[in-house]
């Protein structure tokens, strides 16, 4: 059975800020302190963490959403979950990302919920809110 993420995160940083660093090579690796390749057109390929998450991506929306195929080393073949964060601009130029993540699998799901906390929120927020 699968199960869904949710978070909703603020960050002090304008959407374009963040858009940039979820979809940047150069920046991904900066804030995870881990090697990515980073398509950014649609049906282009991704690989982060040095290729232990990998996938497609399904839609970009500059500044404004992206959603992706991900997933992760000794998956199932062809298992993929689907992650999307949708930006929206705040006052005092913050953006809060709403981000789903459909099709965990629910074995890894505690694992990947405080994944998402550890390894992309908090890195992120201290990169672009510096």
């Amino acid at each position: 059975m699968n199960k869904t993420i949710r978070h909703t995160v603020t960050i002090r940083a304008a959407p374009r800020q963040v858009f940039g660093a979820l979809l940047s090579e150069k920046k991904h690796a900066k804030f995870t302190g881990e090697p990515a390749t980073i398509s950014r057109r649609v049906g282009g390929a991704f690989t982060c963490y040095g290729g232990h998450l990998s996938g497609i991506n399904l839609e970009i929306v500059p500044s404004k959403r992206i959603v992706q195929a991900w997933r992760a080393k000794g998956w199932p073949p062809g298992a993929h979950s689907i992650a999307s964060f949708s930006l929206s601009r705040k006052k005092g130029g913050r953006t809060r990302i709403s981000f789903t993540h459909v099709g965990v699998p629910a074995s890894r799901f505690k694992d990947i919920n405080e994944g998402w906390k550890t390894f992309y929120w908090k890195p992120l927020k201290a990169y672009l809110e510096k």
